[in-house]
């Protein structure tokens, strides 16, 4: 296989290299027998600084002996050419055999995330396509025993609000719906790919900055909406509410006992519903608008 040669690595060559086969600074520095000090010294200078011959060798062996599907990534990621990192085919949502909700298949792949859209690989993974709602939660309470939201009267939600997201969930309570389910709570990558597509749409349906496409202080009603109410704001993959309504519990810890929250919520405005948008929370936070949506691998 032909691939993309490199005359005189630069940190952005290295940069590119160890992205494409996928390892942390510290995984790439022992592969290539050097200091991660020295790793990092190079992907901070980018194109401004040149490594020494012998390490240049040991650089040129390692793309050398990359599998095909590492050589096509590095030829991406140093191309820049985003359109070729990946496409997204969709797939019919499939009921999980546990809580029963829908999912949808987000390919394994490159994709843009973050303010910078910097690339970065993940494998395949099932999404909820709608939050998990009122409804939802009730018979994981009815199953399990677990306490009731705040807000609910003698166990039930209000019979308007079955298809609402349910909030006044904490993360330990979004975790426990989610082991219950045979499930998890996404990472944040996960959130943000599923959102903004492998391309990095600046929003789920394009770039476009239309508040009228999701439930946000600009533009909603001032309380929570049915999770199928917005469905000009899909994402690429075709799951709902990933700006406004609720915001999204994720696995992922900002600070010990914190955890990161995605999406903007009704009380939010328009601002806050960006995907790369950052907000996090205490474990034991619960508030009228927040609640979770989960994951799983394939099956």
């Amino acid at each position: 296989m032909s691939y993309v040669s490199v005359q005189r690595w630069s940190g952005r060559e290295v940069r590119a290299l160890r992205d494409a086969k996928r390892m942390s600074l510290r995984e790439f520095a022992a592969h290539l027998g050097i200091s991660d000090r020295m790793v990092s010294k190079w992907e901070a200078a980018g194109e401004q600084i040149h490594p020494r011959p012998v390490n240049q060798a040991a650089l040129d062996t390692s793309l050398a002996q990359s599998s095909a599907e590492v050589r096509r990534r590095f030829e991406v990621l140093l191309a820049g050419d985003a359109a070729a990192i990946d496409t997204i085919h969709l797939t019919q949502p499939v009921r999980h055999p546990v809580d029963g909700k829908q999912m949808v298949l987000v390919e394994a792949g490159l994709f843009l995330q973050g303010p910078n859209n910097d690339p970065h690989w993940l494998p395949a993974f099932y999404l909820d396509v709608y939050p998990t709602t009122n409804a939802d939660y009730a018979r994981f309470i009815a199953a399990t025993g677990h306490a009731a939201p705040q807000g609910w009267t003698d166990g039930t939600y209000p019979a308007r609000l079955g298809n609402h997201p349910v909030v006044f969930v904490t993360w330990h309570d979004a975790a426990a719906y989610a082991e219950w389910s045979h499930k998890g709570l996404p990472t944040s990558a996960q959130w943000e790919k599923a959102a903004r597509g492998p391309l990095g749409k600046t929003y789920p349906w394009g770039t476009s900055a239309s508040a009228a496409k999701c439930n946000c202080r600009d533009n909603g009603p001032g309380e929570t909406t049915a999770v199928d109410c917005y469905p000009s704001g899909t994402s690429p993959y075709g799951v709902y509410d990933l700006c406004g309504n609720v915001w999204e519990w994720t696995s992922h810890p900002s600070t010990p006992g914190r955890y990161e929250l995605k999406g903007g919520a009704f009380t939010s405005p328009f601002a806050r519903a960006t995907p790369t948008a950052f907000n996090d929370a205490s474990s034991k936070m619960l508030d009228d608008d927040t609640g979770f949506r989960c994951v799983a691998p394939e099956f």
